[in-house]
């Protein structure tokens, strides 16, 4: 990896603005991505700095980029319970349902974390609630599987 690149990550993971700030200006591949596949705003978004994030995608930053293992940036705002960051993915056009290998949306790592604000942010936000993992799983079966009562009230059920 390029020198230009491991910089971009490393100000997208620790939150260094003014770093971030020059590279953008330099016209920097903003949608590089790691060993794993994360671009610097999964990176950003899985370490809650909503500032990076907020610079990468007013540059361009693909928002629905998705790691090695099918996870955007929305799904670790969902897993992670960072509610800004996932309204703000969401205001610059993240697809509420896009599935990882194992067929989870942002919603079905919501609510098995027990992040239920962010749970229902996605429903109000037009989350598909039939989609289904790998295991045929939708959204309710999860939330019946973790006990999540107030997930279950939230899909009328």
């Amino acid at each position: 990896m390029q020198i230009e690149q491991e910089l971009l990550l490393h100000a997208a993971r620790i939150g260094d603005i003014a770093v971030l700030n020059e590279l953008v200006k330099g016209k920097s591949d903003l949608n590089i991505k790691d060993d794993k596949g994360k671009t610097p705003l999964i990176v950003a978004v899985e370490h809650n700095l909503d500032e990076v994030a907020k610079i990468l995608l007013h540059n361009g930053a693909d928002v629905n980029a998705k790691d090695l293992n099918g996870n955007t940036a929305l799904m670790g705002a969902a897993f992670k319970g960072y509610l800004d960051i996932a309204e703000l993915l969401i205001e610059n056009g993240a697809d509420l349902n896009l599935q990882d290998e194992s067929g989870n949306t942002a919603l079905m790592f919501a609510i098995i974390y027990g992040k239920n604000e962010l749970a229902k942010l996605l429903i109000v936000q037009g989350a598909d609630t039939t989609i289904c993992d790998v295991k045929g799983a939708r959204p309710a079966d999860v939330a019946v599987q973790q006990g999540n009562e107030e997930v279950l009230a939230l899909l009328g059920l």
